[in-house]
């Protein structure tokens, strides 16, 4: 049961109904982040419009999707493991096997997503001040200083989802529970 009032639709504040509808229109379901961030209309805009904006990074859907991952992961957030296992199977063709290496921290056998899993949990545990070996090794694996900061995009954007629903106790949709770990 949410801690934060689990909005619908019918419920939601009228700032946030148009972003709502947008949320039922591109799942074919709200998904009950949606509903929770729909408490504050800013935050549920913020958001759609970083999600849109790291939607047009350099890297790639799956790159994208491993920095998601493993922030969820290290945030302790089920709800985003499995939201974004679902898009990274049905949206960016990755395996049961990548996936679920992804929620258990394990490596991938694919170095350039390793190597993002790799960066993304240095910058997180150390608030961004990687070593200087760390970053060479990202920029070994053939990424570049823009993706860097694309990377640290896509945590704050996986901040701001994993602990608005871990302030909430966000229960997870049924229609991801099938993306849970040890569920893939």
């Amino acid at each position: 049961m949410s801690r934060l009032t689990l909005h619908t639709l019918d419920t939601a504040p009228a700032d946030s109904r148009p972003f709502v509808e947008k949320a039922i229109a591109n799942n074919g379901f709200l998904p009950n982040l949606i509903g929770v961030l729909a408490n504050a209309p800013l935050a549920l805009e913020t958001y759609l419009t970083v999600s849109g904006i790291n939607g047009r990074a350099s890297l790639s859907l799956m790159e994208r999707e491993v920095v998601q991952i493993t922030a969820a992961r290290i945030h302790g957030c089920d709800f985003c493991i499995a939201g974004h296992s679902a898009i990274s199977l049905k949206k960016a063709g990755q395996t049961p096997d990548t996936v679920r290496a992804l929620q258990h921290g394990q490596p991938t056998n694919d170095a350039k997503l390793d190597a993002v899993a790799a960066f993304a949990t240095a910058v997180i545990a150390t608030r961004g001040a990687v070593s200087d070996a760390e970053y060479q090794a990202f920029l070994a694996a053939g990424y570049n200083e823009q993706q860097a900061l694309e990377v640290v995009l896509g945590i704050s954007l996986a901040t701001l989802c994993n602990f608005s629903n871990s302030l909430a106790g966000t229960p997870v949709n049924p229609q991801l529970t099938p993306y849970l770990p040890g569920a893939v």
